[in-house]
């Protein structure tokens, strides 16, 4: 095989349509763009326009915002723990980390951090590190006999001395 003999095979490639090449073509004359008016001439753009009126997106309300500085965590249920556990895919005895659960598969992408929480049931005591973690979900791993460690980021840091001031 030579490279300037290298193609696809027939019927995998299809011809791209020619718009604007005569009547007989079959999307000749308007080119598949209608009749007449704005629409069917080049550089349009009216969306939002509504004649010069001031737009009803920009005479609406607005309410709330974006908090550009939020943390999205990646949920993880104990359930779901105890069944990756079952099935041989983390070790209990061993500290589970941020690193161990993407290793494992429980989560794909971790963003900002890991959140535990409590639905499902866990039997193993399992010692487990997390960027946060439900009141339930602590309360849950301890009465098996584990432990939870919450990771300090800084919005748990500002908090924490917060609290130790007052």
């Amino acid at each position: 095989m030579k490279l300037n003999e290298i193609a696809n095979k027939p019927g995998a490639t299809k011809a791209r349509t020619r718009i604007g090449r005569g009547i007989g073509s079959g999307k000749g004359k308007t080119g598949g763009r209608g009749v007449k008016g704005q629409k069917s001439r080049s550089g349009v753009a009216i969306k939002g326009f509504e004649g010069g009126q001031m737009p009803i997106h920009m005479r609406l309300p607005k309410r709330g915002f974006n908090n550009i500085s939020r943390k999205t965590f990646v949920p993880l249920n104990i359930g779901r723990l105890q069944e990756a556990i079952d099935a041989k895919k983390l070790d209990a005895k061993k500290p589970i980390t941020i690193a161990t659960l993407k290793e494992a598969g429980l989560v794909k992408n971790i963003r900002d951090g890991i959140r535990l929480l409590a639905k499902g049931e866990l039997k193993a005591k399992v010692d487990i590190e997390v960027s946060g973690a439900s009141a339930a979900a602590i309360k849950a791993v301890e009465a098996a006999g584990g432990k939870v460690t919450v990771l300090a980021s800084e919005h748990n840091a500002a908090e924490d001395a917060k609290t130790a001031e007052a």
